[in-house]
């Protein structure tokens, strides 16, 4: 059984050796951005999942390579997308690709991208191909409809916290949980455990979007990679707010939803008086007592699935991993 670290050394090698061919692949206005988009970095959780979940199960993790390139393209796609809808100009600390190149361009890589994702997944020799396309199909319509559900709360003042939570199941957790079912179908992994390894990445996946929304506004910036604050200047529809609004007298209420109402506002101005009311309300330490129940879902989870104690344990670590994050 891999180790996490090694087997993020694999895929990162994988992926660094992808970008050269993509770079190298015309016309080069389409594929540069798709090249450029996939060397911003990061910890390449999603393709690690893949890669640790087949490995749960086989020896031959290099037969997952082609389903690890599948999930990481597919995700870098959203997060381009998404730059566009949220006006995020910058990703990872570097420009994200609508501001390095332009919108359009931006668009269509991104589409290019998606289509991508499907022809690595069919590289993948797994009699359970068809399973697994069809669930990756599920997942990416999923994704676009948490898409869809968070621009939709953006006009929205009534948005509830079960809304919420349905809106990052769909928009973030799905890929998590799909990413380890995946690799576990193409290491032809038994019914019930691939679901229970879908389920265990699910609480997971809603606990790490959780705790983004919070280290969006408590993080250390130079760490997190994107502008602190992000989420309040665009009237997002965090947990952290919903809570806040729901908790807050009347005076804190009014000036929240005054805020929320301007077109014009001082950013930081903004962050500051939302975060003093935030940390009035101890909205931090609620939100936290939140991510802590859906990853003990996940544990639960985690205890009932039928395996080697060794195997079992980095999944464990997996867990540890992605909650005990700065960034």
């Amino acid at each position: 059984m891999h180790t996490i670290p090694y087997l993020q050394s694999l895929i990162s090698t994988e992926i660094e050796q992808e970008i050269i061919r993509i770079n190298n692949t015309k016309p080069e206005n389409l594929y540069n951005p798709v090249g450029y988009a996939l060397s911003m970095g990061g910890k390449r959780l999603r393709p690690v999942m893949v890669l640790l979940a087949s490995n749960l199960f086989s020896e031959e993790i290099e037969k997952t390579f082609p389903v690890a390139k599948a999930i990481e393209v597919f995700h870098n796609f959203t997060l381009l997308h998404d730059d566009i809808m949220d006006k995020a100009e910058m990703r990872r600390n570097q420009p994200s690709v609508y501001k390095k190149y332009n919108e359009n361009v931006a668009i269509l890589s991104g589409d290019a991208m998606s289509i991508m994702g499907y022809n690595y997944l069919l590289l993948c020799d797994s009699p359970e191909l068809p399973a697994m396309i069809r669930l990756f199909s599920q997942t990416a319509l999923e994704v676009c409809e948490g898409q869809q559900y968070d621009m939709d709360f953006e006009t929205r003042m009534d948005v509830t916290i079960p809304e919420y939570l349905n809106m990052i199941r769909l928009k973030t957790a799905v890929l998590l949980a799909c990413s380890l079912k995946i690799g576990a179908l193409a290491a032809e992994a038994p019914q019930r455990t691939a679901d229970q390894l879908y389920d265990f990445g699910l609480n997971l996946g809603i606990a790490f979007q959780l705790q983004d929304d919070l280290l969006d506004v408590y993080a250390d910036q130079d760490k997190f990679g994107k502008k602190i604050g992000g989420d309040i200047t665009s009237n997002k529809k965090t947990f952290l707010l919903l809570k806040a609004l729901e908790l807050a007298d009347d005076h804190s209420k009014t000036v929240m939803l005054d805020w929320i109402s301007k077109t014009e506002f001082d950013a930081a101005e903004k962050i500051e008086v939302i975060k003093k009311i935030y940390n009035n309300l101890e909205i931090r330490k609620i939100t936290e007592v939140c991510i802590d129940e859906y990853y003990q879902s996940a544990l639960n989870v985690w205890k009932e699935i039928e395996m080697n104690e060794e195997k079992k344990n980095e999944l464990l670590y997996l867990a540890q991993m992605i909650m005990n994050r700065d960034h």
